[in-house]
Formats: structure tokens, C-alpha cells, sequence
């Protein structure tokens, strides 16, 4: 989970951003947004008091699932089948936007400049920029000056490095030889292991648990057995 934020005092919010594509991001959302909600029930809580939860995430590639939709923000919640204009509830919602669609499907809106600062951050236009973006940009640059977060910044993009050699060699030798299945175990096997050293020099350097879990997906439990 990369950043937990509340919205309007009653709206929990889950902000994912993936560089990576590890073909599982769908399923870890809906796990990330299911247990957000699940720690809202409070003992004798009534459900209709429980806050609603959503999950945005921000991708780097394209899903695979979503290829054929022609924007780059998508938003999701649950619909019956036959009449999806009928949501069951809106009590869990979804939005999903691929950075990488941002320039073929740009609509000139409001979240287009959000996008595109995301996006481009160094290279962005900011005469474009509203007030609300140059906030967020002097507050980018004051976390980019800290020495600690220099150093979250230099894990992450190592981390990042990594899992893309690691996919594109795992997967390249996997069609040499015709045992994508055993490849892409071996990948998993090879990320996981990587992301145990990771946590061991972030150990090291006395960070907090909670602060090796957003660089890697290690659970709480593997780490303090580190």
C-alpha cells in the first residue's frame, strides 16, 4: 500500500502506484480495498455507519484486461450483470488510471494536468500548472532534499530496475525453451528474494516496518523474522 488517505473526514482511500507489471495488480487491489473495508466495522457498529473505501490506482503499462477501452481513467464498482447501470452498492469503488494511455486519450480536463505532472514531473510545463499543482510541487521538492527519502527514492528505482530485468530475462528464456510455467516460478522465486535483501539493509538502516512494506510487498511477519 503506497499511501492510505481520507477524504472529506468519511472516505478512506487507498493510492496505489505500480511501475512494474507482475500480471497480479488487479487481484492485490481488490485484496488491499477488501481489507480497508473490513477494518472499518468496528465492534457493534451498525454496516450502513461503516465509510466508504476507494482504491486508485496509478499504472505505469497497459492491463492487460482493459486493452480494449478506448480512455485512460477507468472507474468500477459493483453492477448486476444484464442492467450494469444499477449499482449493488458504492460502498467499495475503483478507479484506475494508465499513465501510459494519458497521451493518446487525453480529454483536456482538469485531472489531464494531474496526469501529466504525475506523469512527467521534471519535465512538466508548470505555466500550466494550477495552485493546487505548484503546492504539490514544492512539496515534492522538499521531500526530494531529504537525505532520508533520497534514499527510499534510490531502493524504490533500484527495486524497479530489478523486477524489470528480472521479467525480461525470466520471460525471454522462457519461450527459448518452451517452460514459460517453470520461468515465470522461478521469477517469483527471484523477486521474492530480492525483496528479502532489500528489507535487510533497510533493517540495517533502522527504518520502520511500515516503511520496508512500501518498498516491498514483504508482510509484517516476514520482516520481523529478517
Amino acid at each position: 500500500m503506497d499511501i492510505r488517505a481520507k477524504l472529506n473526514y468519511n472516505i478512506d482511500c487507498d493510492i496505489e502506484m505500480q511501475v512494474v507489471d507482475q500480471k497480479n495488480i488487479e487481484n492485490r487491489l481488490l485484496f488491499y480495498l477488501s481489507k480497508m473495508y473490513g477494518q472499518n466495522v468496528k465492534k457493534g457498529q451498525k454496516y450502513r455507519e461503516t465509510n466508504k473505501c476507494i482504491a486508485i490506482l496509478f499504472t505505469n503499462f497497459n492491463i492487460e484486461q482493459l486493452k480494449s477501452i478506448k480512455k485512460y481513467k477507468t472507474k468500477w464498482n459493483f453492477r448486476e450483470k444484464d442492467y450494469s447501470n444499477i449499482i449493488l452498492t458504492d460502498a467499495m469503488e475503483v478507479h484506475i488510471i494508465e499513465l501510459s494511455k494519458v497521451k493518446e486519450y487525453s480529454e483536456n480536463k482538469e485531472l489531464d494536468t494531474w496526469v501529466n505532472f504525475i506523469n512527467e514531473v521534471g519535465d512538466f510545463d508548470m505555466s500550466k500548472a494550477n495552485e493546487q499543482i505548484k503546492r504539490a510541487k514544492k512539496v515534492l521538492e522538499e521531500i526530494s532534499n531529504d537525505e532520508r527519502e533520497q534514499y527510499l527514492a534510490h531502493l524504490r528505482e533500484k527495486y524497479i530496475l530489478d523486477q524489470n530485468n528480472l521479467l525480461d530475462t525470466g520471460y525471454e528464456r522462457g519461450f527459448e525453451q518452451g517452460v514459460k510455467d517453470g520461468v515465470e516460478k522461478g521469477i517469483e522465486q527471484g523477486s521474492k528474494q530480492r525483496e528479502i535483501e532489500i528489507a535487510k539493509e533497510m533493517k540495517k538502516q533502522n527504518y520502520s516496518i511500515e516503511e520496508i512494506q512500501k518498498i516491498t510487498n514483504l508482510t509484517k511477519e516476514e520482516i520481523e523474522k529478517l
